[in-house]
């Protein structure tokens, strides 16, 4: 069933046979902990000979390795002989409908679907049906690509946000009679994962006609500001690189293709996904703060001053007397037509003010500086940070500053992507490593 208007086709999915040990089989997005093998060698001894998600995917823990090239050729021979084995089961064409319960109690609802890849544009600017939220990385695209060509299965960790804050397309599913598909807890204490099918064509429309309620030109141009803006309908949550690459695939398949419209109706036009509402409640968006190394700070806060004045802004350093005054300089002082920005560089502690900034986030005014600023300075080099506590120790270091940024703002989320177009890479985390999406579900990419 293909609602091609709104890019929404129903898949036809794969799940693991009865008798599949299901914690086995789901294991977590292939880029988290990906400076920690040793939580990849944990589940590969969890694992052992079980059948598992594991062994279909490759942990970027292990790109630019010797045995590269070996571990994909596994992949896809793993691929062809867990379907030859009946590994996999193929379900009636439907939707899933997810309930995540993370490791900290949060409970976040989902529904995996498939998108029509021919809304989806990764090149800057571009204002597709779905886009990007974050710059894409064209150098990660290559080792994702070797993966996924040739391969004749498809696993999602990708997530995708809708803004429906009258809560319309998803969260009435929870108030149906829907079969249970699967219940189980995830492995290494990660919480635990519940879905169930929505195969009945009355669900299915309600879920399409509330998309396509979303999708209204005029309601989205009233709501957002933005009459006679292209409709952004869905915006890449996590995953935004595992669909550049579906869809670098999906554009060399056509252009390799004898016949331009049967190709039309290859599996690979479309990349299962998990649509998740930004308001939903187990949704969190947490901040990712910076610290540039290596840098002479009097000169960098110098040439922050330089920049803002050249863009039309006013930079104002306030210092203070310690970390935790500028941290409470920081909460008061925040407000939607300034950025504010603490910081903290050796024994200094202070608060960045720039009035009148061009673009909507500090994280947008603060990453262009760094961008521009750091590849002159040899030596220099910048890294992003989970937490207050590591930032203030590493900034505190000589000739480093850290940068302590405000969680980016729900409300704020959509109508950014729309004025501003992508987001500055590492702008925001939807939860942390473990609470990120797992494998779980298939579905052929091939005829």
């Amino acid at each position: 069933m293909n609602f091609a208007q709104i890019g929404l086709l129903v898949p036809t999915l794969l799940l693991p046979r009865a008798g599949v040990d299901l914690t086995r089989w789901a294991v977590v997005a292939c880029d988290q902990f990906t400076s920690e093998p040793d939580y990849w060698a944990r589940v590969q001894r969890l694992v052992g000979e079980s059948a598992s998600t594991l062994k279909l995917i490759l942990p970027e823990a292990f790109l630019g390795t010797e045995d590269e090239a070996r571990r994909i050729r596994d992949i896809q021979s793993a691929m062809r002989r867990y379907l030859a084995e009946g590994v996999l089961a193929q379900q009636p064409p439907g939707l899933v409908l997810v309930e995540r319960e993370t490791a900290r109690g949060r409970k976040r609802k989902g529904l995996i679907a498939a998108l029509d890849l021919e809304h989806y544009d990764f090149t800057p600017g571009a204002k597709t049906l779905i886009r990007p939220t974050e710059g894409t990385i064209l150098e990660r695209l290559p080792p994702r690509i070797r993966v996924r060509e040739g391969a004749p299965l498809e696993l999602p960790h990708v997530m995708v946000l809708i803004d429906d804050p009258e809560r319309r397309v998803i969260e009435p599913l929870f108030a149906e009679s829907l079969e249970k598909l699967y219940d189980f807890p995830l492995m290494l204490d990660s919480g635990r994962v519940r879905g169930w099918r929505v195969d009945r064509l009355e669900s299915i429309r309600r879920v399409a006609a509330g998309l396509a309620r979303l999708a209204d030109p005029a309601a989205f141009g009233d709501r957002y500001g933005a009459d006679g803006e292209p409709v952004l309908l869905y915006a890449m949550g996590d995953g935004n690189h595992s669909f550049a690459t579906a869809k670098t695939i999906w554009e060399n398949l056509k252009r390799a293709a004898p016949d331009p419209t049967a190709i039309m109706d290859h599996p690979a036009r479309h990349a299962l996904v998990e649509l998740v509402n930004l308001h939903d409640e187990g949704l969190e968006f947490e901040a990712i703060h910076r610290v540039a190394f290596g840098v002479d700070v009097g000169h960098l806060l110098g040439a922050l001053k330089e920049f803002c004045a050249a863009r039309g802004s006013r930079l104002t350093v306030l210092e203070r007397s310690s970390w935790a005054a500028a941290r409470q300089s920081w909460r008061e002082m925040q407000r939607s037509d300034r950025h504010v920005i603490a910081f903290v560089a050796g024994n200094r502690h202070g608060v960045l003010v720039i009035e009148q900034p061009r673009l909507t986030l500090p994280i947008a005014t603060l990453q262009a500086f760094l961008d521009q600023y750091l590849p002159d300075r040899p030596g220099a080099w910048l890294d992003y940070i989970h937490g207050e506590d590591s930032l203030e120790r590493l900034g505190a270091r000589p000739d480093h500053i850290g940068f302590v940024l405000p969680a980016l703002a729900k409300d704020d989320f959509f109508r950014t992507i729309i004025r501003d177009g992508a987001l500055p890479r590492k702008t925001f985390s939807m939860g942390e490593a473990d609470e990120k999406r797992f494998y779980l579900e298939c579905r052929l990419i091939v005829p």
